[in-house]
């Protein structure tokens, strides 16, 4: 009996230290949070990587982009587990510091007292080291963490956020200015995208200037709205400013005969007319068939040509865009093409659309039946794309938040090297911030 005891204690005992996270392997944190980030999540941290694509981290999850499921940070970040078992992460941030090559384009991370120090995603020798170390004079357990490189700031600095306390930390000289950014909230998170500083507090974010932490224009704004992709957004939502200035990338844009530009973005589209007029409406309500998510679009002859997956819907131009009988139509049988296809144009009188998919670009002479793809050739120096269309100036391809001007699909197709790169929000659409 007594033997009978001691194994049903020993039993009760490990269960209650396997539900500790005391079980090998360390075990997934439970979270109180839904990992629905439409819903209105505080991230914990924001960094961009070395190829500039945001990392959101709530609790021990990661956010890859402005849109995609939740995945364990562990999953890209082994050793942060390794060393400390990873249930949130302080702050972060991606080191812009072009003096010093050892630590430029790395990405910090900061648990508690420590730093982390990633290369390509591997930990660098030596790390985690205290944050005192690293970043003398700047406190633990912080909340937030921005780079600011010269000229943006003085010289290459890191902003570092805890509470209403603001550390200026030159890269270089490793002092430290504290500052007080009075028309600011206290950042939970913090980050530099295009050239612009994001405090976010809550669901919420404001734009800043790094140097005096003076906010201008109408701030806060819905997160949800900017940075991510949603079928919903706030009810307060400008839905017009939400799709001008969303830092979202496009999945589709044309421009039909008459000069009117149509750009199209996961549920929703954005109509500039040829006076810069802008309108916005979801895609359900004025291409009800397509529901949502275009793949491609290119404007010929008074008509919107629409394809999603492997379907082509064609929409007479007018109030209301009138669907026409008899589509969608397969792409293969239309355009005579397998899909999926990245993006499409017809370039002005032209009887040409060009489709890109993947890293090639081909034609279809929209003239003959049956169509049939040809004239393969790559997009030159892009490895993809996110959407691209043709005007009376030449061809626009955008990848992300930017685009890249040619004046010819020849000169596209040849090109060698990156032209200037120029932003979609600000370019195209007018937003001011």
């Amino acid at each position: 009996m007594k033997l009978l005891s001691c194994i049903l204690l020993l039993t009760l005992a490990l269960g209650w230290a396997h539900s500790q996270g005391g079980g090998a392997g360390h075990p997934p944190h439970e979270h109180d949070y839904d990992l629905d980030r439409c819903k209105g999540l505080e991230m914990d941290a924001v960094a961009v990587n070395e190829e500039g694509i945001p990392y959101f981290f709530k609790g021990d999850h990661l956010y890859k982009g402005f849109h995609g499921l939740a995945e364990l940070s562990n999953e890209s970040f082994a050793e942060l587990d390794d060393h400390h078992h990873l249930g949130h992460v302080d702050a972060a941030f991606h080191m812009h510091f072009e003096d010093n090559p050892d630590d430029h384009d790395r990405m910090f991370f900061f648990l508690d007292n420590k730093v982390f120090s990633f290369y390509k995603h591997k930990l660098e020798a030596g790390y985690p080291k205290d944050i005192s170390e690293v970043f003398p004079g700047i406190p633990n357990d912080l909340d937030a963490a921005v780079e600011c490189p010269h000229p943006e700031c003085a010289n290459d600095s890191v902003i570092f956020f805890k509470g209403d306390e603001i550390y200026h930390y030159d890269l270089k000289s490793k002092a430290v200015e504290e500052k007080e950014f009075k028309s600011m909230p206290n950042c939970t998170s913090a980050f530099r995208f295009m050239e612009h500083y994001y405090c976010f507090h809550g669901h919420m974010f404001s734009k800043f200037d790094p140097k005096t932490g003076e906010v201008h224009g109408k701030y806060p704004k819905e997160a949800r709205d900017y940075f991510m992709r949603c079928s919903k957004f706030s009810p307060d939502s400008d839905h017009v400013e939400r799709e001008q200035c969303s830092r979202v990338h496009l999945d589709a844009i044309t421009s039909d005969d008459a000069g009117n530009i149509y750009a199209f973005r996961g549920h929703h589209y954005l109509r500039k007319d040829d006076n810069d007029t802008l309108t916005s409406d979801t895609i359900e309500n004025d291409f009800k068939e397509l529901h949502s998510e275009v793949d491609a679009a290119f404007s010929y002859e008074n008509h919107l040509y629409l394809i999603k997956n492997n379907n082509l819907y064609v929409y007479r131009v007018g109030e209301p865009h009138i669907h026409l009988d008899g589509y969608p139509k397969p792409v293969t049988e239309e355009l005579g093409i397998e899909g999926p296809i990245d993006a499409a144009f017809v370039c002005e009188d032209h009887h040409i659309a060009h489709i890109i998919k993947g890293n090639q670009m081909y034609d279809v002479e929209l003239k003959v039946t049956p169509r049939k793809a040809g004239n393969e050739r790559p997009i030159g120096p892009f490895k993809g794309v996110d959407t691209a269309m043709c005007g009376p100036g030449g061809v626009k391809v955008i990848i992300g938040n930017h685009f890249y001007h040619f004046d010819s699909t020849k000169l596209l197709s040849t090109a060698r090297s990156l032209p200037e790169q120029h932003k979609v929000s600000l370019e195209l659409f007018g937003c001011d911030h």
